[in-house]
């Protein structure tokens, strides 16, 4: 279809001083006189052959029609400096990557260098998802996100699966062999942003459900730095932990069963090089993790505490 050939600088005019309300910032905010933003005004209105402003020049309304075209308008302009951006963003050096906060110190942080070693160009800029309650989310080139376990038809295109999440029961070594192995409800921590971690272990691992009631923490950083304190159990996704276990500083007694969750890593642009590069780079990063460790004994109804 043969689009209407319209100048853009007119529906650019209609559109500042629409949004703005009156002429003069329209003017200011597009760096041309106030007489430039009302002769394109009138000339948008003589080529659709429909008013769009009505009232005295010095304080026009807009008519109906007017205020009907501008929302669309506005979101074509948005949608036009959208793509600019991508044009740009796609040329520079600067990657935004949006996670959750204690992945973002326990997982990705202590891998980066490696990214950085092969690709020392790409400045990588990381961001927490979880600490901006009430501000407009921010778009990130990279957002690496936890999701439902994948089904049939599940992620879409511009989505790729890092990993399966584990779960399972950690503690200090010295916490499990005074007999808190017994998963007994008051040493078990919670955490507010996870607070479906023991029901969802306790299904995946087959055992009824325990009303955990220790002390319960704002994220799950603080959870897993006081369970390697020795306060108390924690459930915890083995991704997040693997390095403390194989360092001997936690143990898992019941070992990990899969959850129903997955971490997945969202583009906006795909096709960009440096975004491809460090996808390229998580899923080689994912693909290289050990497997959950075995558990060092059968879990049973009879290990979990009154």
């Amino acid at each position: 279809m043969k689009r209407l050939q319209i100048p853009l600088n007119a529906l650019r005019s209609f559109e500042a001083a629409a949004r703005l309300g009156r002429m003069s910032a329209a003017a200011e905010e597009l760096a041309v006189t106030h007489g430039a933003i009302s002769r394109q005004v009138r000339h948008l209105e003589a080529i659709l052959g429909v008013a769009l402003f009505d009232g005295p020049r010095t304080r026009p309304r807009l008519t109906p029609t007017g205020k009907a075209f501008l929302p669309s308008l506005s979101a074509a302009f948005d949608q036009i400096e959208t793509a600019v951006q991508t044009v740009l963003r796609a040329e520079d050096e600067v990657l935004d990557v949006g996670c959750l906060s204690t992945f973002l110190m326990r997982w990705l942080i202590p891998r980066l260098h490696r990214f950085r070693e092969r690709h020392p160009n790409i400045d990588v800029r990381l961001s927490a998802t979880d600490y901006s309650p009430g501000l407009k989310p921010k778009r990130f080139d990279v957002e690496i996100a936890v999701d439902e376990a994948p089904r049939p038809g599940g992620a879409g295109e511009t989505a790729r699966i890092l990993f399966q999440e584990w779960l399972g029961p950690v503690a200090r070594p010295d916490l499990a062999s005074r007999g808190a192995g017994d998963l007994s409800p008051p040493l078990l921590l919670r955490t507010k942003t996870r607070m479906n971690a023991w029901p969802m272990w306790c299904a995946a691992a087959g055992i009824d459900a325990i009303e955990a009631a220790g002390t319960t923490f704002d994220h799950y950083y603080y959870t897993l730095e006081a369970a390697g304190a020795g306060l108390g159990i924690c459930i915890a996704p083995w991704h997040l932990v693997l390095g403390d276990i194989e360092a001997g500083r936690l143990i898992a007694p019941q070992g990990f069963v899969r959850s129903d969750y997955c971490y997945v890593a969202r583009t906006r642009s795909p096709s960009n090089p440096k975004i491809e590069r460090f996808c390229a780079w998580l899923t080689d990063e994912a693909a290289s993790m050990p497997a959950p460790a075995s558990a060092h004994s059968t879990v049973s109804q009879s290990d979990v505490g009154p």
